[in-house]
């Protein structure tokens, strides 16, 4: 499989990202905005994109800007803030249909990225702020969105046990912000923060699909350049420290289901040598329904409603899920631990690695056949300094011998357990 080729041109206040692709019928557009994640401005961060998408100066309210999407063949404007490794990223992904498809031969695309350009740069202010009323809902509206990660208990334990293993590292902050925040951020303030981020962030643009890329390169030109900004990377280095004993946490709540999730720290991050390994290991481990997770906590001992580990690519992490019944914890955490070591001791067959790389190397095509899937993989390569064709990915994995997964295994240390119980449950 070859990935198609990527044009990286650095341009007025962001870098440009070409990918011509005659394999999608849609024009994607992805503006990513980072910066480093600090404790100060994370809720805004959180608020800014929902104010943004609200209402703009020439559609100055929902039903407007609604209007003017949907008069481009229902494009559709979504965002979303995530954490890599220690930096935060807003992203903002627009999909347009192909005006080569269309029989009256509209400028569909520049009306696109005019939209595109309103709601980044030209949003609706009222004096020296944004609008009050749309502010006011917002804040409502994360405020609820805060309060019912609560409600979710595997978010919330995935949530504490970062609050307890990274704590002091900026990798802990919550990237939905903080509900005693939103007292304070007036439309003033939010939109000062917003002249902050739209100025300084690092600006990347992706556009993917069949199209003339010089055209293309024209109209980033004219409606994402920030005169002004020096688009300097201000890359916030991933905290790595050493586990010197592991720390347990037990918290009570009403639950029905208790949740235990354990944190490990990997000191493997994306564009290392062994990172390939150390997706053949999780894939092993607890990332696919064959794994020893889910085959021997869920499925032998029935001690898990559900047992899965995922990794953190940028932050060096590895973190095991189970929802398992209170009475339960002290086996299943044994058990848990049990297979980590049969990793450490290469308990798993040749044939069990040869199968797992088959599997991670369709869910990385799968990936990679969807346009903001490819955009993912790219920018997670950029960020890392390992850029790098698909089929030169895929030959990597293909590589991962049975002892390269037991060396990576032998890396691993466990860093943080954390159990979230009922009030009367197991200890």
């Amino acid at each position: 499989m070859k990935l198609t080729k990527e044009t990286l041109l650095e341009k007025e206040g962001y870098r440009l990202h070409i990918l011509p692709s005659k394999k999608y019928k849609t024009i994607t557009i992805v503006a990513k905005f980072k910066a480093p994640l600090k404790r100060e401005g994370i809720t805004e961060r959180a608020l800014l994109p929902h104010v943004l998408q609200k209402a703009t100066h020439n559609h100055p309210n929902v039903r407007s800007l609604q209007s003017a999407f949907e008069n481009l063949y229902g494009t559709a404007l979504s965002s979303d803030g995530s954490k890599k490794g220690e930096n935060h990223v807003i992203s903002f992904r627009m999909e347009v249909v192909n005006e080569a498809y269309l029989n009256d031969q509209e400028p569909i695309l520049e009306e696109a990225f005019q939209l595109f350009n309103e709601v980044l740069y030209h949003p609706k202010t009222q004096g020296e702020g944004f609008d009050a009323s749309i502010v006011n809902r917002e804040k409502q509206t994360l405020e609820q969105k805060i309060t019912s990660i609560k409600d979710d208990k595997m978010s919330y334990a995935n949530l504490r046990l970062m609050d307890h293993m990274c704590k002091e590292e900026p990798y802990s902050l919550h990237v939905h912000g903080y509900q005693e925040d939103l007292s304070t951020i007036t439309p003033e303030s939010l939109y000062s923060y917003y002249q902050e981020m739209i100025s300084k962030d690092m600006l990347d643009v992706y556009v993917i699909g069949d199209m003339d890329e010089n055209a293309i390169e024209k109209l980033t030109d004219q409606y994402f350049s920030r005169k002004g900004s020096d688009n300097v990377d201000d890359d916030q280095a991933s905290v790595s420290k050493d586990v010197t004993e592991v720390n347990e946490v037990i918290e009570r709540e009403e639950v029905s289901q208790g949740k235990l999730h354990l944190g490990y720290r990997t000191y493997t991050k994306f564009g290392d040598d062994d990172y390939y390994a150390l997706q053949i290991f999780n894939g092993l481990f607890g990332g696919f329904p064959s794994s020893k997770l889910f085959m021997n906590v869920r499925e032998k001992h029935s001690l898990a409603y559900y047992a899965a580990s995922r990794f953190e690519s940028h932050k060096g992490l590895l973190l095991v899920f189970s929802g398992v019944d209170p009475k339960d914890f002290k086996q299943a955490k044994s058990i848990i631990l049990d297979q980590m070591e049969a990793m450490k001791t290469g308990d798993f067959t040749e044939d069990q690695v040869e199968e797992t790389k088959e599997q991670v190397i369709n869910q990385l095509q799968e990936t990679m056949d969807n346009a903001n899937g490819l955009i993912e993989v790219l920018y997670h390569q950029m960020l890392s300094g390992a850029e790098m064709p698909a089929n030169e990915l895929i030959e990597n994995i293909r590589k991962v011998s049975k002892q390269d997964v037991v060396q990576m295994a032998e890396k691993i240390e466990l860093d943080t357990i954390y159990f979230l119980t009922s009030n009367e449950g197991g200890e």
